[in-house]
């Protein structure tokens, strides 16, 4: 399946809500509004799946807090519709986050559920580790939720070359 990675607009909130309510159903999932709210920061940085039809198949977002040398940012969001899963999707979008962040030289930081594996084990493959653990994290279920740090990417490189 085809697809392309481009900035969301509001004229997707919609569509990105119908995929929330899919996707996080028994945890708070975001509305239009939600969205729409997100893309009005100037601190936000949102992204969409799109196909070639024009079907948003997935989104993302990240903020970028802070003033420089003190900068880091910070995963909003990211889903994947159920039926456009295991494409690379959720990937291509981790990486336009990303490269906002490797654009400004911070840190990252997201939540993840912690019985979400398949959501870790990307993360993990883009240098993200668990620092730390949020109980309860996520409303209404309860799900508790690992709170994840990917290093700015030069103290990434200066790691691996420590290990090496």
């Amino acid at each position: 399946m085809s697809y392309s990675i481009e900035r969301m607009t509001v004229g997707d909130a919609e569509r990105c809500a119908e995929l929330e309510r899919l996707l996080f159903a028994g945890d708070g999932p975001w509305s239009a509004q939600a969205f729409v709210s997100e893309l009005a920061g100037s601190h936000n940085h949102y992204f969409v799946a799109r196909s070639p039809g024009g079907l948003v198949l997935g989104y993302a977002g990240i903020a970028v807090l802070g003033a420089p040398p003190n900068l880091e940012a910070e995963v909003h969001t990211i889903g994947t519709d159920p039926q456009a899963q295991r494409l690379g999707i959720g990937g291509a979008l981790l990486a336009a986050l990303l490269a906002v962040a490797d654009t400004r030289e911070c840190a990252v930081f997201l939540e993840v559920r912690t019985d979400n594996e398949a959501a870790m084990a990307l993360y993990r493959r883009e240098g993200f580790d668990v620092v730390g653990t949020r109980k309860k994290y996520y409303q209404p279920s309860g799900a508790d939720a690992y709170t994840m740090r990917r290093p700015v990417v030069g103290e990434m490189r200066d790691t691996k070359e420590q290990q090496a």
